[in-house]
């Protein structure tokens, strides 16, 4: 590890060498890429020498030990017990910091939400959550476009599918994918039971043309008449558009649009994210950390996350964390779980990588 981060540190003080050639500061273009690679590296480099001083100064302390005032061995033991519990997280930080980053992390988001078990009072969570995500989004400055929406009468969805687009959208979203579980007095109950129902979330990156080919031989595409809510057809033109891509089996429906051409293309767009989701799958079945992006079927018994509104509280059941301000979280405000989990995932990708290392 220190082989690297030596490394590391070498480069960054090539690259700030560079910056400051005048041919390298008469070409803004130049300039804005090695000014990018220094700042990329900068954090882990600023680490490293923050932990290398750490162990010069419990070298300097120890020599005090030998001190013959007494005051000072006293001092100088306080401040070695302080850097010796100090310096155990900060290599835990420095080899999080060296993790390679998932080059997923950086791409846009199809994100969909559908009705579990629990009839219309899952329908209304769905709609919770996605509201729940709209305001996560809004407070991270992203932006959220509905592909695909099949709402019900009480205002709830069966399933809706959105675009969110932003910085490092996918590195956020990606732990939400699951079986979300509620517990509550739905508004319809008389008897002021609670009941339990569930919806499911799928967090997919958004595929682009190079990471997925879609053969037209492989597509088949249906057109038929677009309805509402309650049967009656929205319009009389066969507007509504259903691919199936016939080797995986998987389908993607779409009747927002009046426009055929426009059903069509938001409904490719989902199509090949759902087929880059479905090989990031496969490739990761086989190892043992895999995988956050099961959604599991909707059942109340699988379940990532349940939210208790009679108590107030929702619970991460993958970490085993409870937060008990579920109103604020309900309105967005979900980064500290979302921190939590990114940390977990970290956590388990570092262990993950020395027990591949023999280390």
């Amino acid at each position: 590890m220190f082989a690297k981060l030596e490394s590391l540190e070498k480069r960054y003080e090539e690259l700030e060498q560079n910056m400051a050639d005048p041919a390298v500061l008469s070409d803004p273009e130049q300039y804005r890429k090695i000014a990018k690679a220094r700042a990329d590296v900068e954090p882990v480099v600023l680490a490293f020498r923050e932990y290398r001083d750490l162990q010069k100064q419990l070298e300097e302390n120890k020599e005090l030990l030998s001190d013959e005032d007494h005051e000072i061995r006293e001092m100088a033991q306080e401040e070695i017990h302080r850097i010796e519990k100090e310096l155990p997280e900060r290599e835990h930080k420095l080899r999080l910091m060296l993790l390679p980053p998932d080059p997923l992390d950086e791409k846009n988001t199809v994100l969909e939400v559908r009705a579990g078990t629990g009839g219309e009072e899952a329908a209304l969570f769905a709609a919770d959550l996605f509201h729940m995500y709209c305001r996560y989004a809004e407070l991270q400055h992203w932006k959220v476009e509905i592909i695909s929406e099949m709402p019900t009468d009480s205002g709830g969805y069966k399933e809706v599918i959105a675009l969110v687009s932003g910085k490092r959208v996918y590195s956020r979203l990606r732990y939400e994918s699951g079986t979300h579980r509620v517990q509550r007095v739905p508004a319809t109950e008389s008897q002021g039971r609670i009941h339990t129902s569930a919806a499911t979330v799928a967090v997919m990156p958004e595929a682009e043309e190079v990471d997925v080919n879609l053969r037209p031989e492989d597509l088949r595409i249906d057109v038929y008449r677009a309805s509402g809510a309650g049967g009656q057809h929205v319009n009389k033109t066969e507007s509504a558009v259903r691919i199936t891509h016939i080797p995986t089996g998987i389908v993607v429906t779409c009747e927002d649009e009046r426009s055929q051409h426009k059903n069509k293309a938001r409904a490719m767009k989902v199509l090949a994210s759902r087929i880059l989701q479905a090989e990031q799958e496969k490739q990761h079945a086989s190892e043992a950390a895999e995988r956050r992006s099961q959604v599991g079927s909707g059942d109340r018994s699988e379940r990532i996350r349940t939210y208790n509104f009679p108590q107030g509280r929702v619970t991460d059941h993958r970490i085993n964390l409870t937060m008990y301000s579920l109103d604020r979280f309900m309105d967005g405000e979900i980064e500290d779980m979302i921190e939590a989990l990114a940390a977990q995932a970290q956590t388990d990708a570092l262990k993950a990588e020395v027990d591949g290392k023999g280390e």
